[in-house]
């Protein structure tokens, strides 16, 4: 379908984003990346949903605790005291192993959580950035320049999108389109996990499968 450009939309920093959170990039003319807000846990902010053999599987990266509990998003910092980009790799690798795509996309996707970079919120543009160009998303998200600081009319959505269902909102404008995924014989079709799965199992044709997910 043809996706037609509209007003701008707010959006929070993610690792390794749902789908629909790459809809936005389809559908929006302008999309903005808070980077002045607070950190912000148990959201996608530095958490990912990805298909494992037993379900789905939630990967975390592990931030530093500023001292009155609090820290602005530009400023967590990540936590090495365990080995979590080894075993997140791990995890990803037993779970897309046998996909179409899996070892096509490895060198680029690898790399991103090797890289031991120092911020939360730089891993997450540096993942963002190799992510729009695999997928071919030629929309490159602004940066915020203060809290709530953003053109009027653009539509806020930084707590719309959660990887606890209670808290996601209804989104007239993202109806998954379903696709191949490694367990779908025993789960069913899981919508909106991390890209990864989709980039994974379609490969070149994730951006015509995200482009029929997102309505106008």
């Amino acid at each position: 379908m043809t996706i037609f450009k509209q007003q701008s939309i707010l959006l929070s920093t993610a690792f390794f984003p749902p789908v629909q959170y790459f809809s936005k990039l389809l559908l929006f003319e302008k999309v903005y990346i808070e980077q002045c807000e607070n950190f912000t846990k148990q959201t996608f902010r530095n958490r990912c949903v990805i298909l494992g053999a037993n379900g789905p599987v939630s990967l975390i990266v592990p931030v530093l605790k500023g001292r009155n509990g609090k820290a602005g998003i530009k400023d967590v910092r990540i936590s090495y005291n365990t080995e979590w980009q080894r075993n997140h790799w791990r995890t990803i690798f037993s779970a897309y192993n046998s996909s179409p795509f899996f070892k096509f996309y490895t060198d680029d996707i690898r790399p991103l959580l090797e890289a031991r970079k120092k911020y939360l919120f730089e891993m997450n543009l540096a993942i963002l950035e190799c992510l729009c160009e695999l997928l071919e998303i030629g929309n490159r998200p602004i940066l915020t320049v203060g809290f709530e600081e953003v053109p009027g009319g653009t539509l806020n959505l930084r707590e719309a999108l959660s990887p606890k269902i209670q808290k996601t909102k209804s989104d007239p404008h993202f109806q998954p389109l379903q696709y191949t995924q490694v367990f779908r014989e025993k789960f069913g079709f899981v919508p909106n996990l991390s890209i990864l799965d989709l980039l994974f199992n379609e490969g070149p044709k994730s951006l015509q499968v995200l482009k029929e997910s997102t309505f106008q």
